[in-house]
């Protein structure tokens, strides 16, 4: 078969797989983002300082703003946001960062709470003000129920008064400088009200103008970040006097035209939750962030792989590194991790945006499905960061070729909209007292299965899940009576466990939803065989286990490693044509020296000696092709 009859197919396949990353609709959900960060605005500046990459994240804000057709719109729709994060975060961690701040953390909430459209967003809508939120403190990250900001109605004013009590309840990290312009913020802080603390709610506060700070707002910005030039601050109020429009109320809480509190939410920590309800839509929008960076790190190091030549075995001349299967091997894994990771994001984007309005409990899984989504996605992305950053060499730390951004970006990802570790020891202990187990059946004792067939791998990550939740459950029983932390201390490492194993098998039911919806063909090859790979890696980690519970046979152990191996054989082969699949905008793979073959050219000195004597040299400034 002639390469142009193949054609055809390959291009097909691409599609195929392009329509499993990123959904079904993608043209619609994916493709203004796309075009947005192919523009010229978005190119990567060369040898920016840190003020001027802050600088040049606000000004892409404004460029990104003057494109949308409506701001309101992009913060009401969970999948807009998510999909701006996938592909802005690639580009610029920190426009990201402000972006999502603004769009959905400010913005969403002020929506979400004027059901009625009374208050006039236009100032936000034209960035005339930037929006920002502050709800953490030096003091309280993610216990928020705990912060000392306070509030005190005014009744003679009929307004509200902010305060800063000490040292450690200043607002801790917001973007609250007056860099990028003037600044607005949502602060959380406790509403006091005829001496009762009635919890914490949202208060609109303006904070600066577009020089300073405004008058009894105190902000000073933070030490430098590493890798981020967002404007972090600690932020601070003394006596600072808002109207009782400022509160964001609704049913869980309002302060009436008599100046009395009621609410319909008895418990404060739900009245937390109701007013600060956008951090779920923050923690699918950083999953979505660590998404698109691992592709297009990955992206990268395929391609530096396949251009970079090194010296091959004895008489074999000299070969693509990608050739050794110490380099591409682990590049095949991660590829598999990648889809993994887009599945999964997608899956509890869906789920939520299903049941968000749905109150009880199924509302609850789906929020529950979201946080250890959010950690598990941005752990494996920084996995996969570091480990294609390695594949690079010394190529992959410089700045120019984009990795060691996305690499601290992500690491930002992992602590915003709820600590990784927090969020997941949250799920542990729900998850962990649940009456039900695992919704997917483990594998029965009718004789070992098939290590390539997918239901029983489902089984498999089934049954792992199963065994550390049972382990939870037996070491918090054995742990003395009276001692709840204690009691939680015992359990906590292998509930941990359980959820790690959890989240591979909501990643490995996508793959199988994913499998099942393409049609017979290349794409589905290819897919089946990341599928495995996927799976198979990580029953590999934990062989041990399912061989002492029976689910597994000494021969399967033994075999797994050979198993494994020609998995990566076989996807290795086809890494520059999934790679296709991310469709990754030219302009943004031209930014990134080593992607291209001609990367030697980004190292060119035109006034060295080689270019005198008639050797090659690059215009400055000249983009490369990819």
């Amino acid at each position: 078969m002639t390469a142009t009859i193949d054609s055809p197919s390959g291009e097909r396949s691409t599609e195929l797989l392009t329509a499993v990353l990123l959904g079904d609709d993608h043209h619609r959900e994916h493709d203004f983002w796309r075009r947005l960060i192919g523009t010229e605005p978005f190119r990567r500046p060369d040898r920016a300082t840190s003020r001027e990459r802050l600088d040049l994240a606000y000004a892409r804000l404004r460029v990104l703003n003057d494109s949308l057709d409506s701001g309101s719109a992009l913060a009401a729709d969970p999948r807009a946001l998510a999909a701006l994060h996938e592909w802005l975060g690639p580009v610029d961690p920190a426009l990201a960062t402000v972006a999502g701040i603004h769009y959905n953390l400010f913005l969403g909430s002020l929506l979400d709470h004027d059901d009625d459209r009374r208050r006039d967003l236009s100032d936000f809508l034209r960035l005339r003000s930037v929006g920002t939120f502050l709800c953490t403190e030096v003091e309280h990250g993610n216990d928020a129920a705990a912060i000392e900001t306070t509030a005190r109605y005014d009744r003679a004013r009929d307004g509200f008064v902010l305060h800063t009590p000490h040292a450690g309840a200043q607002k801790f990290m917001p973007n609250t400088s007056p860099a990028g312009g003037p600044k607005t913020g949502l602060v959380a802080a406790r509403l006091l009200a005829d001496g009762d603390d009635h919890g914490v709610f949202l208060f609109l506060v303006p904070l600066t103008d577009a020089e300073r700070a405004l008058p009894g707002v105190r902000v000073r910005r933070l030490p430098a970040c590493v890798g981020s030039p967002v404007d972090h601050c600690l932020t601070s109020f003394d006596q600072v006097f808002v109207g009782r429009d400022a509160l964001l109320d609704g049913e869980h809480g309002r302060i009436g035209a008599d100046g009395g509190f009621s609410s319909a939410v008895v418990n404060r920590r739900r009245r937390l939750l109701a007013s600060i309800g956008r951090v779920t839509a923050g923690k699918i929008s950083m999953s979505a962030c660590a998404v698109g960076s691992a592709r297009a790190t990955l992206a990268v190091a395929v391609r530096y792989g396949g251009h970079r030549r090194v010296s091959g075995p004895r008489g074999t001349g000299r070969v693509p590194v990608m050739a050794h299967r110490s380099h591409h091997g682990p590049l095949a894994g991660a590829m598999a991790t990648v889809f993994a990771m887009s599945l999964l994001h997608r899956r509890a984007l869906d789920r939520w945006e299903a049941r968000k309005d749905v109150p009880g409990r199924e509302r609850e899984e789906a929020e529950r499905l979201v946080a250890v989504t959010k950690g598990w996605i941005t752990w494996q992305a920084r996995s996969v960061i570091v480990e294609c950053r390695e594949r690079c060499g010394a190529h992959g730390l410089l700045e120019s070729n984009g990795m060691s951004a996305l690499l601290t970006g992500v690491e930002g990802a992992i602590t915003a909209e709820g600590d990784n570790l927090a969020i997941h020891a949250k799920a542990a202990a729900e998850m962990l007292f649940a009456a039900e187990p695992a919704e997917h059946p483990v594998p029965s004792d009718n004789g070992p299965g098939d290590l390539l067939d997918p239901g029983f791998l489902g089984g498999l990550l089934a049954a792992l899940e199963k065994i550390w939740f049972g382990r939870a459950r037996r070491a918090m029983g054995s742990a003395p009576q009276g001692d709840p932390l204690g009691r939680w201390n015992a359990a906590s490492g292998p509930a941990l466990r359980g959820v790690e194993a959890h989240a591979h098998r909501q990643a490995a039911e996508a793959y199988a939803d994913a499998v099942a919806g393409l049609p017979h063909g290349r794409a589905r090859e290819e897919l089946v065989r990341l599928q495995r790979l996927f799976v198979l890696e990580r029953i590999a980690r934990d062989s041990g286990d399912l061989l002492a519970s029976g689910h597994v046979t000494a021969d399967q152990v033994e075999s797994l490693p050979d198993v494994v191996d020609r998995l990566i054989t076989a996807v290795a082969a086809r890494l520059p044509e999934l790679v296709e699949s991310f469709a990754l905008p030219g302009a943004l793979l031209a930014d990134w020296p080593i992607a291209g073959s001609d990367y030697v050219d980004a190292y060119d000195d035109p006034d060295a000696a080689w270019c005198r004597d008639g050797g090659r040299a690059t215009v400055r400034g000249e983009r490369r092709s990819p």
